[in-house]
């Protein structure tokens, strides 16, 4: 540990040179070099002294700075290829797929957290949440609520609370010490500590039975719960109280909120499109339908069978900026893209995106750059084009709803997780209308 530290503490030195280096420059101070003596010249990358002269780049001449290709900042042993890393992680029942972003996608390990004998069907994933503050990733099953330390990946606790009643979807708060976990298709969410497990409290949300989904809104105060059922339960996280319900015209699917958590925009049953509800009223305000041509017939007819959650679609998502709102499309196999730019969102069919196989869930990458379908598709936010497939280490694409796309540091800490629910990121929304309002008009 004390040579990660260390190791760590030069990268840290290095990355900052350049900038103490002006720093001392402006004082009158010269720069110490990696012995303590000060500097005449120019700091390289290995915090040695070098002339001026010696340190410029030129096409005779090409220099670049000692240590910034050098295989021993990643520490004794530890090899050239060491270094941040983004990872795709995606649970199955009883493991976890991991995933390595940077090299096309390429299948790292498989991480077992449950075991069952063979005669037992291992628990239905319903969920999975990881945290930075804990370095821990937690899987929540039809009947446990798994935590892993992300670093050992050893299961640290495994927790069944009252038998029956876990788990569902759940978020972590922004401090990273408490997450909401809904309780599995009952009338309440759990409030537990993340390091432990332990239980704090409840959230009754008497009016939304079968508890399924539900968002946190970005600052964490919020708590949006939706059932199998019409009815969602919008409550406060800290007073732990229900403050509002909304009834949609049909049972909520999965469903997303807007950046300032000022509007829900709903998948339904019985719909291929979406219901906008504002959360100051408590009304749904707009009914948004893709083109009746393209499903109704086909979902009346008894005899055709679709991909099986009982809706049309199941998933929807903003792109970070909430431009675009995403939604999978059962009936035909495809991504249906609406143009969220105007007063209402519109349908733009030259945006929609083919998929192989049956698709249940849209994640937003990190940063918006990729989004990653529930088919195993990997598809570029900006192209709408299909780029990648998440693949096993047998050759068969992946098929799962819960997928995290998390970035580490050198050392294996969790630095960012991406926000799985696909929720509008202020920031982004914020640089996105600025532009729109400074475009020259046409």
């Amino acid at each position: 540990m004390e040579m990660r530290n260390a190791v760590a503490a030069a990268v840290s030195c290095i990355l900052f040179m350049s900038s103490v280096a002006a720093a001392a420059d402006k004082d009158g101070k010269l720069p110490l070099d990696a012995n303590g003596v000060p500097c005449k010249g120019e700091l390289d990358g290995a915090l040695q002294c070098m002339s001026e002269d010696a340190t410029k780049n030129s096409s005779d001449r090409p220099y670049r700075r000692a240590g910034h290709s050098d295989g021993r900042l990643a520490g004794p042993g530890r090899g050239f290829g060491l270094g941040a890393k983004q990872l795709i992680y995606a649970a199955v029942p009883g493991s976890i797929i991991v995933f390595d972003v940077k090299k096309n996608y390429e299948f790292i390990k498989r991480i077992q957290f449950q075991w069952r004998p063979a005669p037992l069907p291992l628990e239905s994933v319903s969920a999975m949440m990881a945290n930075p503050a804990t370095n821990m990733i937690y899987v929540s099953t039809r009947g446990h609520l798994i935590a892993l330390d992300l670093l050992t990946e050893k299961v640290v606790w495994e927790r069944a609370y009252t038998p029956g009643t876990c788990c569902e979807r759940g978020a972590i708060l922004p401090d990273g010490k408490t997450m909401v976990v809904g309780s599995d298709l009952k009338d309440f969410h759990y409030v537990l500590d993340a390091k432990t497990g332990d239980v704090k409290g409840t959230i009754p949300t008497p009016m939304s039975m079968f508890n399924h989904n539900m968002v946190l809104s970005h600052d964490g105060k919020i708590d949006f719960a939706a059932p199998n059922g019409n009815t969602m339960t919008i409550a406060d996280v800290e007073t732990r109280k229900p403050i509002k319900t909304i009834t949609f015209s049909d049972h909520v699917r999965p469903f997303v909120i807007n950046h300032d958590a000022s509007r829900i925009y709903a998948n339904l049953n019985n719909l291929l499109g979406f219901e906008i509800a504002d959360v100051k009223t408590g009304k749904v305000i707009k009914r948004i339908e893709a083109p009746g041509e393209m499903w109704k017939a086909k979902w009346a007819d008894p005899n055709q069978h679709f991909y099986g959650h009982g809706a049309p679609h199941h998933g929807i998502a903003f792109t970070p900026d909430e431009s675009e709102i995403w939604v999978p499309d059962a009936i035909n196999n495809q991504v249906l893209v609406w143009d969220n730019t105007g007063e209402w969102p519109v349908l733009d069919m030259s945006k929609s995106i083919k998929t192989e196989l049956e698709n249940g869930w849209i994640t937003m990458g990190l940063d918006g750059t990729y989004a990653y379908m529930g088919s195993g598709d990997v598809v570029d936010v900006k192209t709408h084009k299909i780029v990648a497939k998440l693949r096993d280490e047998f050759g068969r694409f992946m098929n799962s709803e819960k997928v995290l796309d998390m970035a580490f540091d050198m050392e294996g800490k969790l630095v960012r997780v991406v926000n799985q629910f696909a929720v509008g990121d202020p920031e982004a929304v914020k640089a996105r209308l600025a532009a729109q309002k400074s475009a020259p008009r046409k």
